[in-house]
């Protein structure tokens, strides 16, 4: 249950071409005046009532869409997320690749701080792109596109003439134990990952895309994520689940770590190569519970120390753990059913976990809040990676008794794309 992050140099670098919203109306010179905020989740809006951002802080405020990997994976993580998984409802296969075609253009432009098509000029017609976001910067948006396994088989139907192209490792995730999942929010034809530092860019992207699918598909499920905001604290400290604890100190950082979230050549088919798998898990944490729940249980479930983040036995954060250490007692300092001790396992399998935390109202079931965290994890390997460190967490993990497992899903995230090609060109040449 780790957030993302990349190496610090890199996170400089972005962050040294950052503009806060806040210091741009300074800069405007126009105080406080004609501001509208709001904060209840993907709704929250920030809108100037007069002119757009200025067109220096847009640059700033950009992440590039074409590359050799799609952005959105070891991009420094943004303030806040929307998901949407995407059935498809077509049967062309001519239709899906004008889709993603057209995709790619609306999706440039949009990490760009554009909208997504020209203004028309007929009044009589709906305007091409929703709006919402005219005169917000681009607020580093990333949108990262994924396939899961139904694209390709469903109900025993080769749905696009691509059996013969879907990796063996992108399949459906299994049931693990305590799993108590609901289909509302597992699967799915499509993703769409959609990443910014204001909410309202976040959801402005994702809405224009389906927009754009119209026809041809259908919202699955859909998920709104947050994490503290970059000018609510050091952007360079670990973020916090809900749980109060720090989340993403372990994450794979240098160019050789990276080898573990890039499929590889020779890994499978060649089209996902620079591509990744994404394994996505809705968890529902029970934070009434852990709330009435003593500090040092909460630090032996986790097995860190709560403040710093530091392993048990040791005083800084990114200290190495000694998973031996005993105390005087003879009892290991990390307990054995550490969440920390079994996701670490032998060390050998790591992701690179991007994940927010979501708060969703009330559990109509129970009464009690519905809170949790969008697992993201990006990975080289499945197999290899996820499910035997998930199969272990399920087994063993002190956690389980404060959440429950409610969505699962597998995309394989699409390589980049040049200038002049379009997303998932590999897939369908």
């Amino acid at each position: 249950m780790s957030d993302s992050s990349i190496s610090e140099s890199e996170s400089a670098s972005l962050l040294s071409k950052k503009v806060s919203r806040r210091d741009m109306l300074k800069t405007a010179g126009i105080g406080g005046v004609g501001v509208l905020i709001g904060a209840a989740g993907i709704g929250g809006v920030m809108s100037l009532s007069t002119a757009a951002a200025p067109e220096e802080n847009k640059r700033g405020d950009t992440v590039p869409f074409y590359g050799a990997h799609q952005a959105g994976i070891v991009t420094a993580m943004q303030d806040n997320l929307y998901f949407a998984s995407l059935e498809i409802t077509t049967t062309d296969k001519r239709e899906l690749i004008k889709l993603f075609k057209d995709w790619t253009v609306a999706a440039s432009n949009l990490m760009k701080g554009k909208p997504v098509g020209d203004l028309s000029s007929n009044g009589f017609l709906p305007p091409k792109d929703t709006g919402e976001a005219e005169g917000l910067s681009p607020a580093n948006l990333t949108i990262t596109f994924g396939v899961g396994p139904s694209l390709f088989v469903k109900n025993g139907q080769d749905r696009f003439g691509l059996r013969s192209k879907q990796p063996k490792e992108l399949k459906d995730l299994p049931k693990f134990s305590f799993d108590a999942l609901d289909e509302t929010w597992c699967g799915g034809d499509i993703c769409i990952q959609a990443c910014a530092d204001d909410p309202q860019v976040a959801f402005h992207a994702v809405r224009n895309l389906v927009r754009i699918a119209r026809g041809k598909l259908i919202i699955h499920w859909a998920q709104t994520g947050f994490q503290r905001t970059k000018n609510a604290g050091n952007v360079k400290e670990t973020p916090r689940n809900l749980f109060g604890f720090k989340d993403g100190t372990v994450n794979p950082d240098s160019k050789e770590d990276l080898k573990q979230v890039w499929v590889q050549p020779g890994d499978g088919p060649n089209w996902l190569v620079g591509g990744s798998y994404m394994a996505v898990r809705r968890i529902q944490m029970y934070i009434e519970v852990w709330d009435r729940t003593t500090l040092k249980d909460q630090e032996e479930t986790f097995g860190r120390k709560r403040m710093s983040g530091a392993p048990l036995g040791k005083e800084q954060e990114f200290d190495e753990p000694d998973l031996e250490e005993k105390d005087e007692n003879g009892k290991f300092v990390i307990p054995e059913t550490a969440h920390m001790r079994l996701a670490r396992g032998d060390g050998t399998q790591q992701l690179l976990r991007r994940s927010y935390s979501y708060a969703g109202g009330m559990d109509s079931k129970t009464g009690s809040i519905d809170a949790g965290l969008l697992f993201i994890a990006f990975q080289r390997t499945p197999s290899k990676q996820f499910i035997p460190m998930q199969q272990r967490l399920a087994g063993l993990d002190k956690l389980n008794e404060y959440i429950i497992h409610r969505g699962s899903a597998l995309f394989a995230c699409l390589p980049g794309v040049k200038k002049g090609g379009y997303i998932g060109e590999t897939l369908f040449n």
